[in-house]
């Protein structure tokens, strides 16, 4: 029987946990030590009971790098969702090239997707994504450069921005 492993790092804005499955695959991620609503993302056919460790591998580590500096530690680290569309999936692939301290706006993101008008497809493969911050959804702006939504908050959001700013501008 497959399980996930759960493991939370401290940041700056809050508890981050992620849902690892045995092959060192993130299947969710997001600001939160509950495990109950990054669960409910994952899709049922990737769903497993979950088990609390203090470590999950190369994704908590990954994490703790990130925070620490090296904003490319998370590239590595593989992911698994599942989209059921051809879309939504180079959508979230397309994310992962999405450079920190560059964010882009929808509009440029559907464009880097090769599909420039599927914007409100882009925005939506945002809005699905199971896997904060390995996939990057938080560098997606609006078109004048506002944040915009994100399902951890603005603030979470604002500080990730700045995060990457401040190291990839120094």
């Amino acid at each position: 029987m497959t399980i996930l492993t759960s493991s939370t790092v401290d940041t700056p804005v809050g508890a981050f946990t992620v849902l690892v499955d045995p092959d060192g695959a993130v299947r969710a991620a997001g600001f939160t030590t509950d495990t109950d609503p990054l669960l409910a993302l994952v899709h049922p056919s990737l769903r497993a009971p979950v088990r609390a460790l203090p470590d999950a591998g190369a994704a908590t580590r990954a994490v703790a790098d990130y925070l620490d500096g090296r904003l490319d530690a998370l590239d590595a680290v593989p992911v698994r969702q599942h989209t059921g569309g051809e879309f939504r999936d180079r959508a979230w692939r397309t994310l992962r090239e999405v450079k920190p301290g560059q964010p882009v706006t929808y509009t440029g993101f559907a464009e880097l997707t090769g599909r420039p008008r599927a914007v409100r497809a882009a925005a939506a493969a945002c809005a699905y994504n199971a896997v904060a911050l390995l996939v990057p959804c938080h560098r997606v702006l609006r078109t004048d450069g506002s944040l915009g939504g994100y399902r951890w908050g603005l603030d979470v959001k604002k500080w990730l921005l700045g995060h990457e700013r401040r190291l990839t501008t120094t």
